[in-house]
């Protein structure tokens, strides 16, 4: 075995605040829940058990959703740059906590820990963008049509928001959200993956104490860590919650879509990707080999914008296809918090199932295994399966799907119309790119007639995206953006101004209405 890192799970708890049994409601205070339902976080590399949490009830969401509600109607009272001055002490505190936290995604979710480490940086990067915005929520002086008026477009805090993220990115997708819904002046209630509570757990304790330093309600910041059926229903149907952000499936995304809809509320949807990248034989084959075996590969296949399909120009199949399986043969499988692993273990048995169950479907619609197929037992736990690379056709059922799994689908094109055809052919619309060196592959690959996604990058993979862009997709994905650019105006209502100050009335559309 590679030599590990020191950090232990002991040192982890400590840091953080962590014990082997806890309560999974906070709003700002003590740690509370009254359920008597337990669940169980485990530490997915060996089955360990990490703790045991108390889940949030219906009672204790009530208490949640009051101490949120009185929060934000002090919250949104101190100006957008005290708020952001707060952000950027929470984005120090990460900072100050970054080994550890890194450290604890690694123990409870499975990613290695350099990308463990790499999702906290993503948190203290939305805070600091966070930190430049709360000066900059701006909306633009309009030209009115009438003489002696003028209009302008002004934008509001807008409550409680609620956040329900996924266990692959257990703190940095609620970070994205959250830094951004803090400095336009709401407060935020989280529901994180009950596969990886103890991360919202250490979260929460950070943000506690630079809340309680700065004096400001703790309540701006809540967690209700519970079952779907019950904290999970409770927040969709919540009139007291205008905007919902929740990443998963597209399936879970189909039901709160629909209630929060239903409701006039508002949602942003982050949910399944079937990113491709297009291999032109005009690309530069070793940047193409690496971004794309990082896509594949990288969180063992368990990010939305994992790479699942490449679509090969014929004439370089063969040789790029070699190279990379020869990289997949390579790949080190093991402890995430062993520096020298490069693939950590799916997130639980149900996960593996999944992987099994899409390879024999991959094999009964045609498709054939080039390398890897099989499930891993290294520490005997059931979690650990070898990265798969499948020759299929893209119309075969199973590819249409997401499988979050490390298993990458492979499929040759001759002409450049016809891998854009193949790689829009899916439901999703989440990351995609090509490797090119045309100008015109490239120029025609983010124009209307190429990528349908989100997401389009020229030599640069699907997986890894920068907070300074909208991130979200189209499609079945959901149409959410989130993080970078002006997704903030999602945290906000806006509202168009007109003030006369000549004193006469002058209608609109030059209206005559007289008494």
């Amino acid at each position: 075995m590679a030599k590990k890192t020191k950090i232990t799970k002991a040192a982890i708890f400590r840091a953080l605040g962590l014990k082997a049994k806890m309560k999974g409601a906070n709003c700002g205070g003590e740690w509370f829940a009254d359920s008597k339902d337990y669940i169980t976080s485990f530490n997915p590399t060996n089955g360990e058990v990490l703790a045991r949490i108390e889940q949030a009830s219906s009672r204790d969401y009530d208490k949640v959703m009051r101490e949120a509600r009185k929060a934000f109607l002090v919250w949104r009272g101190l100006p957008a740059p005290q708020r952001g001055e707060i952000v950027r002490q929470v984005g120090e505190a990460l900072r100050q906590k970054k080994e550890m936290l890194g450290a604890l995604v690694s123990l409870e979710m499975g990613k290695i820990y350099t990308e463990g480490l790499g999702e906290v940086q993503e948190m203290i990067d939305i805070c600091d963008f966070a930190v430049g915005l709360s000066r900059n929520l701006s909306g633009p002086t309009l030209q009115s049509e009438r003489p002696k008026h003028r209009m302008m477009e002004q934008w509001h805090p807008l409550g409680v928001i609620g956040v329900i993220s996924a266990f692959n990115f257990p703190v940095a997708v609620w970070a994205w959200n959250t830094a951004l819904a803090w400095v336009c002046g709401d407060s935020a209630l989280w529901k994180p993956s009950s596969k990886t509570p103890l991360c919202a757990i250490a979260c929460q304790n950070i943000v506690n104490e630079v809340f309680a330093k700065n004096d400001v309600p703790g309540a701006i910041s809540n967690v209700t860590i519970g079952r779907g059926s019950t904290i999970g229903e409770r927040l969709i149907n919540d009139k007291h919650i205008p905007m919902v952000s929740a990443t998963g499936s597209t399936r879970m995304g189909q039901r709160i879509g629909g209630v929060v809809g239903a409701r006039l509320g508002r949602t942003i949807l982050e949910l399944g990707g079937n990113n491709a990248v297009i291999i032109s034989e005009k690309a530069d084959l070793t940047g193409a080999l690496a971004s794309a075996f990082f896509g594949a590969v990288g969180t063992a296949g368990q990010r939305c914008t994992s790479t699942r399909r490449l679509i090969i120009q014929e004439t370089v199949y063969d040789k790029f296809l070699k190279k990379m399986i020869a990289n997949y043969k390579k790949v080190a499988i093991g402890d995430p918090l062993d520096s020298k692993t490069l693939m950590g273990p799916l997130i639980d048995e149900g996960a593996v199932k999944d992987y099994e169950n899409a390879i024999a479907a991959a094999r009964e619609q045609g498709g054939k295994v080039l390398c890897g197929g099989k499930v891993l037992k290294p520490f005997g736990a059931a979690t650990f399966v070898q990265p798969t690379i499948i020759e299929i056709d893209n119309k075969a059922a199973i590819v249409q799907s997401e499988t979050f799994a490390p298993i990458l689908y492979v499929m040759k094109y001759k002409k450049i119309e016809q891998a854009f055809k193949l790689h829009n052919d899916v439901p999703q619309g989440l990351s995609s790119a090509i490797y090119t060196d045309s100008v015109n592959e490239g120029e025609a690959f983010l124009s209307y007639l190429g990528s349908d996604c989100g997401i389009a990058n020229i030599n640069i993979g699907t997986s890894g995206a920068e907070i300074g862009g909208a991130f979200g997709g189209e499609k079945e994905t959901g149409g959410g953006r989130e993080s970078g650019s002006d997704a903030w105006k999602l945290y906000m209502r806006r509202q168009t101004n007109t003030i006369n100050w000549g004193g006469e009335v002058h209608l609109a559309q030059g209206v005559e209405f007289h008494a």
